[in-house]
């Protein structure tokens, strides 16, 4: 029904909360990547209206540091942009300053606890080899 899959990479050592959270930032960056992906509001039976949400489903993920690590290498060599989150962001409390962080590693040294991004299927597959659905 898709040729594109929407996909998120989470380090499976992650605390429920942790990995939520992350989940959830990571999404609201592949949203804003890819509006389209965004169908239209929802009504209830009393004509209630709801935010819309993505109309494509989002596979979970989830993986060592390491794995995850190489898929963000394989996003990079196949062109493919996507949101990231990595360790240090636990510790900021906005926005600004979860940048400013995230400013100060590269890819050889980002401690990397999600990612998510959207490619055609077989790239999307590619970029997440190794992880493994997440429970």
């Amino acid at each position: 029904m898709f040729d594109t899959k929407i996909v998120l990479i989470l380090r499976e050592d992650l605390p429920s909360w942790q990995a939520l959270n992350v989940a959830a930032f990571l999404m609201s960056g592949v949203t804003a990547g890819t509006p389209e992906i965004i169908g239209e509001p929802y009504l209830d039976r009393d004509n209630r209206r709801f935010l819309p949400i993505s109309g494509q489903p989002v596979i979970v993920l989830e993986a060592d540091g390491e794995t995850i690590r190489k898929a963000a290498a394989r996003m990079k060599e196949q062109g493919i942009e996507g949101s990231a989150y990595i360790e240090e962001m636990f510790s900021t409390g906005h926005d600004a300053a979860n940048r400013a962080v995230f400013s100060e590693f590269g890819a050889d040294d980002a401690k990397f606890v999600g990612l998510g991004y959207r490619a055609p299927k077989k790239i999307a597959d590619k970029i997440s080899k190794g992880a493994r659905m997440h429970r």
